[in-house]
């Protein structure tokens, strides 16, 4: 093995507060890290340290001569050209045009591409992660940072991201939030966590293999407290007495209790388990049908998303919808909400029923409010299970400290702007829960709060995840979309995972990517409409940016009649956008 980079005692911070200190880790080729750690702990800072996009405010960054370093953020956006273009001007190498026409191509098939004649700017979130990749791995780096790869990816693409980097890279260090994930693609796991000395824990090996180690270490560090915790109790009663002589013996006494009590403290400090205290507020009603689905069938345009679907939702169902990006997951959740109506079939609720919804599009929060006001809008107390709770202890149940609480959210991470969606869920009771993509930016511990806070929600669930690892824990039937012709339920992941492995058709892998082949003749009035979508499409986004931009001014955020009804005309122009792309595929293939 090479060593490719080496950092020693690397330390960060924004104004007052520290991000890490005094991190010291070595890269070597052929390593596979997946670098963890809770929501704040600087990994995302890290990693643009490495690439020069971020200094250090001390330590020793010494990467070996001339290492090309190839970074994908967590998003990307990119300009109104074609894919292929885009990794012809990605490409460093000095190279005829030809040659660089052909890595293009070779690269786009690689990462899943068939239709080269969309412009990049109109991709999906999924196929833009693909070409962001593909436009860094084309100029051969040496070590590739990979920020939350498998965002914007759904179920299928995250297990073609797993197959393609063990293929394709084989030095990386990535940090993402997706268990399985981190199984199945590293060979070393380094968690940056304040609960280590040195603030951090790094084992070679998969990531269960990393758990069982971190398990050994925190027992040994809590049977090393609580020995210490022995001594420092012997120590003290001893100090309370006094010493009986002023003799250097007993000064040594007192000087070695100062270190018991001090490493004590310190152990005590890094023991305690700080999680967030995720736990939604149920209803308690008795009903068996909270909401039944009867013959639903939903089209868009003049594509079927899904037909004749029926299913009872009852106290403790928890369902996960599964299937592919634009499958009709997002949409089957905005049926039940009440906000669109069904093509077919009907809804029956139970009365009065009471839904919360989690929207994937969570960072509608104006990111110029302060962690106060986003979690306490109405002042310094709020109400939780009918008790007023303040400020300074509702922050703490999600693991912020009150000395945040002027800090801007736009200053916070994706994670822990996730935890203020979350808390405003919380304060109201319901029946049934509604989770769009409720994991995304979460680290790990709360990941596995918010897990127990479900199994314990004594109401129904319906989750749209791509974690597996919470998809197996948390629900007990799947409902697979994806297929209008065949929507079939499973009792859990594994079942879902051998069905899919036994019935891999053709079909379902032209639906990864827009395909041009097999075209039919369009019609003058479907070319004419192809022709004007992009244009719309432009406009509608240029309006989602003005909209967008409203939110952050203060006499929109602070008025909350203007604030909702910028919020939904924000909503209104996001679902036509989505409903152009899905026409614009539609006709392409025409």
């Amino acid at each position: 093995m090479t060593l490719l980079l080496n950092c020693q005692s690397i330390s960060k911070s924004f104004s007052s507060r520290i991000v890490f200190e005094d991190l010291s880790i070595s890269i070597f080729s052929g390593d596979r890290i997946g670098l963890i750690g809770p929501n704040g702990s600087g990994k995302s800072t890290f990693l643009n340290i490495l690439t020069g996009i971020e200094k250090s405010d001390s330590g020793i960054l010494s990467p070996r001569r001339d290492l090309r370093i190839g970074y994908v953020p967590q998003s990307r956006d990119f300009p109104n050209q074609y894919p292929e273009q885009i990794l012809i001007e990605a490409i460093k190498d000095d190279l005829p045009d030809y040659e660089k026409e052909r890595l293009a191509q070779t690269w786009l098939s690689k990462v899943g591409f068939t239709d080269y004649k969309t412009s990049a700017a109109l991709l999906s979130g999924g196929w833009k992660k693909r070409l962001a990749i593909a436009a860094v791995l084309i100029s051969s780096p040496e070590l590739l940072l990979l920020d939350e790869p498998t965002n914007h990816l759904d179920l299928e693409g995250i297990l073609w991201l797993e197959r393609f980097l063990l293929r394709e890279a084989p030095t990386y260090l990535l940090v993402s939030h997706d268990r399985y994930f981190l199984q199945n693609s590293v060979n070393r796991i380094i968690e940056i966590n304040p609960t280590y000395p040195k603030g951090q824990f790094a084992i070679d090996g998969s990531y269960a293999h990393f758990l069982a180690k971190k398990e050994e270490f925190l027992q040994g560090q809590l049977q090393r407290e609580r020995s210490l915790a022995t001594k420092a109790r012997r120590e003290t009663d001893w100090l309370r007495q006094g010493a009986k002589a002023r003799t250097t013996k007993s000064q040594a006494r007192i000087d070695a209790a100062e270190v018991i009590l001090e490493e004590h403290s310190v152990l005590k400090s890094k023991n305690l388990q700080k999680r967030a205290a995720i736990d939604f507020s149920g209803s308690e009603r008795e009903t068996r049908k909270l909401l039944s689905a009867i013959n639903i069938s939903k089209k868009i345009g003049q594509r079927t998303l899904f037909q004749h679907l029926n299913f009872i939702l009852s106290p403790g169902t928890r369902m996960g919808l599964m299937g592919p990006n634009g499958s009709g997951k997002t949409t089957l959740l905005r049926i039940l909400i009440g906000d669109i109506l069904p093509d077919q079939g009907k809804l029956k609720k139970a009365d009065e029923l009471r839904i919360i919804h989690f929207d994937q599009h969570r960072a509608q929060l104006p990111l110029n409010l302060t962690l106060r006001e986003a979690l306490s809008p109405n002042g310094e107390y709020v109400i939780f299970r009918g008790q007023p709770i303040h400020v300074n202890g509702w922050c703490k149940r999600f693991l912020f400290s009150p000395d945040l609480l002027d800090m801007k959210i736009g200053n916070l991470s994706g994670g822990e702007r996730a935890r203020i969606a979350i808390a405003h869920l919380m304060l109201q009771p319901a029946d049934l829960l509604l989770l769009d993509e409720p994991t995304n930016d979460l680290d790990i511990p709360t990941l596995e709060t918010l897990e127990e806070s479900l199994l314990d929600f004594p109401g129904a669930v319906v989750l749209i995840t791509h974690d597996r690892c919470m998809l197996n824990r948390i629900c007990n039937t799947l409902l697979a979309l994806g297929n209008p012709d065949q929507t079939d339920l499973y009792a859990d992941y594994a079942q879902w995972e051998a069905a899919a492995a036994l019935n891999v058709k053709p079909k379902e892998k032209k639906e990864e990517a827009p395909r041009t082949t097999a075209k039919t003749k369009r019609s003058y009035s479907e070319q004419r409409e192809l022709e004007q979508i992009e244009g719309k499409i432009e406009k509608l986004e240029q309006e989602v940016k003005r909209l967008t931009h409203l939110l952050e001014q203060p006499e929109i955020s602070e008025n909350p009649q203007k604030l909702s009804e910028v919020c939904m005309a924000l909503g209104l122009a996001e679902n036509q956008i989505e409903q152009l792309y899905i026409r614009w595929e539609e006709l392409g293939r025409t």
